[in-house]
């Protein structure tokens, strides 16, 4: 089979290489997927790099998700049968065939394409974790996004809006902006135009600030975003996709009375999953009602992998990015 590999750290339009593999063969608790489609995500683009928190093991292969229908399946499974459509993290494997921890592997009802699954699974799983179990947000509160046209900011500003809450949110350039308008924020905020969006955000709250504030971008953002809060605000730390890591001043914090949370959506899965299961069946749930709708760029072909992290890269990308395979 064909897989995309990297041999050393650095830029993936520059190292990644597609090769010959031979086929995985599932553990008795896995399973083998012949893929649809594979989820990317900037993460993949930080660990190209070894620029993510936790260490790349070479070799190395992108992929965040994995759609696709199940090839053979381990002893030790009993709720998957070949020929079943599913989604799963992916394995660390951009590859034709792909094996999978079946525990953590969703079953696709029909009609749900293969954009929204891979969507559904990490983004918005990430982004439910982050507003409901850390931020608490609650009906008639004022949240605010950022980047709020990339995968877990647009997770982020669909999933407030079910909540009940009033979204803002930033995104760069005016296509991204006209898609936010278009999802139905009521503020959208060209952070090109405006990168000092604080004044912006005060006006439209009279004053008060956002409640919650989501934040995967860190740096500047972060230092601007804290000036945003309201009293008993909620400043949610999901990632920092600006390069800089921000400090968080803590006279400011006791005197405007807000909370800073750390959201750590991957390692809270691993230490209590009860919380994370339950949300995704909530998730998948809402995406099965038609409730959830979640973007997807146009989808780029398998022989086209350096080009798409290039593209999250340099934030030409918007919503849900996946690489189709071929069948």
């Amino acid at each position: 089979m064909r897989i995309w590999r990297q041999h050393e750290l650095g830029d993936p339009v520059e190292l990644l290489k597609q090769e010959e593999a031979a086929p995985p063969v599932p553990n008795p608790a896995q399973i083998v997927v012949d893929g649809e489609a594979v989820g990317l995500t900037f993460v993949d683009c930080l660990m190209a790099r070894g620029l993510y928190q936790m260490e790349t093991k070479l070799p190395w292969s992108p992929c965040t998700e994995v759609v696709g229908r199940v090839r053979e399946v381990g002893g030790e499974v009993d709720h998957l049968a070949v020929g079943d459509r599913v989604v799963g993290i992916g394995g660390g494997s951009l590859a034709e065939q792909t094996a999978l921890r079946a525990s953590g592997v969703h079953k696709l009802a029909e009609g749900i394409s293969a954009g929204a699954a891979a969507a559904a699974l990490v983004n918005y799983g990430t982004s439910w974790f982050a507003l409901h179990d850390r931020g608490h947000l609650a009906e008639g509160e004022t949240l605010l996004v950022h980047a709020g046209m990339g995968g877990v900011g647009s997770a982020a500003v669909q999933l407030g809006q079910i909540a009940g809450a009033r979204v803002i949110a930033t995104a760069g350039g005016a296509e991204k902006t006209a898609l936010l308008k278009e999802m139905g924020v009521e503020l959208a905020i060209d952070y090109r135009e405006t990168p000092d969006f604080v004044d912006i955000v005060r006006a439209h709250t009279d004053g008060q600030g956002v409640d919650v504030c989501f934040d995967p971008v860190g740096g500047d953002v972060f230092d601007r975003s804290r000036r945003c809060m309201a009293w008993d605000g909620r400043l949610l730390v999901v990632g920092f996709t600006s390069g800089r890591i921000a400090d968080a001043p803590t006279n400011h914090i006791l005197l405007k009375n807000y909370s800073v949370v750390g959201v750590h959506w991957g390692a809270s899965v691993g230490r209590n999953p009860e919380p994370s299961e339950r949300a995704r069946q909530a998730i998948f749930a809402l995406l099965e009602e038609g409730r959830l709708d979640p973007p997807v760029f146009p989808p780029f072909a398998f022989d086209e992998v350096p080009a798409a992290l290039d593209a999250i890269y340099n934030r030409s990308t918007w919503g849900k990015v996946i690489v189709e395979l071929p069948r």
